[in-house]
């Protein structure tokens, strides 16, 4: 099997941390033993001395602005690629920073694994707890934990153990229950790729082992089905005189010809008639596959519905409550005037209420805030023009997360999660 298989699984991950973890040597640790990095990227890097991985600057592999560069930080999210045999890895590196938390949930929006660093010297710090609050919050479903640095401790077992202990009783109370912990040093190469000499006491995977182990499938597709609507096709030609379709991408589940399925918000029952994809008519589709969809009835249907199986419909309504991470530079605020994007429908919305703000650091809830500033993590209610159709955020990704957009400004100002 061939690098450029397409059959090859795709992981998403998002590796986080506090500064000076080691996340961005970590990732080009990772891609330097992979073979992932081009000849001139390593050429750009490279020190005037030593041989190998010890004559690349690791950490400068990731961090491509001017800025990151001269901090020695990371700053905003850095995408990367890079493929195994057994699995292809889309990774972004996200800032450790408190001020950057609207960049890890951006970068982590799309994961389905997070790799959480921690310094073997410090421990778990409020950062790391902070992170992990916010994957829990996200809702990916595996963590794993590099405890780097481990050369720095003279590879101490006991040391790797206390830190595992106490990052697995606070994960639990989080909620996260898939948390794998793998003790490395990322500038010496250990347990990254290859497993090196220096901990054998440890009979785990790899951090790369253990990417390409991670099951990934089924997420989506055990969802109950969902189809937002992109666009209704009329093409009015010759051929297709009367075609009506209508186009979009599922966003969960399994869909067939003949299966029962309803328009919502409006609630209209039908059939499925035809799946047509690019390359021709399927009996059935799955997420993410995108398809064009025709029914037994001629039934009112336009961008923004979705249709759904009429005995698993999702909840509509038009007042909601959801978890908020602000992103914008002026405040939230209660009787402001937004709009949601929420799949391919987008609707005027108001703040009726914020119902509390999570201190990141202590994990608290304030139920006395009367606002949101940029990076604030809350819980508010929302009041909406139209009907929108949604599920919760713990049942489905896709369907129970939006974002907010100031009305005035057209910018992206919040990403929220539907509780």
């Amino acid at each position: 099997m061939t690098h450029s298989d397409p059959n090859i699984e795709l992981l998403r991950l998002v590796t986080v941390g506090s500064v000076d973890d080691g996340k961005s040597t970590l990732i080009g640790r990772l891609l330097y033993d992979t073979k992932g990095a081009f000849e001139d990227q390593l050429q750009a890097v490279r020190k005037e001395e030593g041989e190998g991985a010890d004559g690349i600057d690791l950490a400068q592999l990731t961090d491509g602005l001017a800025a990151e560069r001269e901090q020695g930080i990371t700053i905003d999210v850095a995408y990367r690629y890079f493929a195994t045999p057994k699995r292809k890895f889309i990774m972004a590196d996200c800032p450790g920073h408190e001020q950057y938390t609207r960049n890890m949930v951006t970068g982590s929006s799309t994961a389905n694994t997070a790799v959480i660093l921690i310094d073997a010297r410090k421990g778990v710090l409020q950062q790391t707890r902070r992170h992990t609050h916010i994957i829990s919050l996200l809702g990916l479903p595996h963590l794993v934990v590099a405890i780097n640095k481990m050369d720095l401790v003279d590879y101490d077992e006991a040391i790797f153990l206390t830190i595992k202990e106490a990052l697995t009783e606070f994960c639990a109370r989080q909620g996260i229950h898939d948390l794998i912990c793998i003790p490395v040093s990322a500038l010496a190469g250990d347990m990254v790729v290859d497993r090196g000499n220096n901990m054998e006491w440890y009979k785990g995977q790899t951090v790369l082992e253990t990417l390409e182990g991670i099951d990934v499938s089924g997420h989506i597709d055990a969802c109950d089905f969902r189809f937002p609507v992109q666009l209704v096709s009329r093409p009015q030609t010759q051929e297709l005189p009367d075609f009506r379709g209508f186009m979009g991408r599922i966003a969960s589940g399994t869909v067939k010809v003949g299966d029962e399925i309803m328009q919502l918000p409006a609630g209209t029952k039908s059939r499925i008639k035809e799946i047509v994809a690019f390359d021709g008519n399927l009996d059935e589709a799955f997420a993410p596959q995108s398809v064009t969809l025709t029914l037994e009835d001629e039934i009112d249907i336009s961008r923004g519905d979705t249709i759904v199986h009429a005995d698993k419909a999702p909840q509509t309504a038009q007042e909601i409550d959801a978890i908020v991470c602000w992103m914008g530079e002026e405040p939230l605020s209660p009787r402001k005037k937004y709009f949601i994007k929420h799949t391919t429908n987008t609707v005027k919305a108001m703040v009726s209420e914020i119902k509390y703000r999570t201190d990141i650091n202590e994990l608290t809830q304030d139920e006395s805030a009367d606002e949101l500033a940029m990076n604030e993590i809350g819980k508010v209610s929302l009041k909406l023009t139209s009907p929108l159709t949604f599920d919760r955020y713990a049942d489905n990704r896709t369907t129970g997360s939006f974002i907010i957009i100031d009305s005035f400004t057209n910018n992206t100002v919040g990403a929220a999660m539907i509780c």
